[in-house]
């Protein structure tokens, strides 16, 4: 018997794969806990219609992750730190920090946890950070480092 399944069946198959199943495993297991369905013409075409809609879903979501990156690489922050004599920074700049200026300074809400900052920032100048926005689109946040 041909089945599509609802959801991971282990040692069958991932969610919306067409199997084949034996009828009594497809009776006595699978319908019953709502883990497939037969998989007639309508059933079929339901989850193709379903895989279509979640593909222009994906689609969408990445355009505006594009179009969230570009925004995101014409602007920059300013974060101000103290220095000592001769240069010396005291403390760092950390993504948490960056993440907070980016929130006040331009109404950005940026996930600190998606920003690819391999070691706080400890001198003054400008830094450019990566800041994962899509896990196909990553962006760069330019963070000026200043004198307090």
């Amino acid at each position: 018997m041909k089945v599509i399944l609802l959801q991971d069946v282990k040692s069958v198959g991932k969610k919306d794969d067409i199997v084949n199943v034996s009828d009594g495993y497809a009776r006595n297991m699978l319908f019953p806990r709502k883990l497939g369905v037969e998989a007639t013409p309508k059933n079929i075409k339901d989850i193709e219609l379903k895989k279509k809609h979640e593909a222009r879903i994906v689609a969408e979501e990445l355009e505006k992750a594009k179009a969230f990156a570009e925004e995101i690489g014409t602007k920059s922050v300013t974060i101000p730190i103290k220095v000592g004599t001769g240069g010396r920074t005291f403390g760092s700049v950390s993504a948490k920090e960056i993440a907070e200026a980016a929130r006040t300074q331009l109404g950005l809400e940026l996930d600190r946890k998606k920003m690819l900052l391999d070691a706080p920032i400890k001198e003054l100048g400008t830094v450019k950070v990566p800041v994962k926005i899509h896990p196909k689109v990553t962006a760069s946040l330019t963070v000026n480092v200043t004198q307090e």
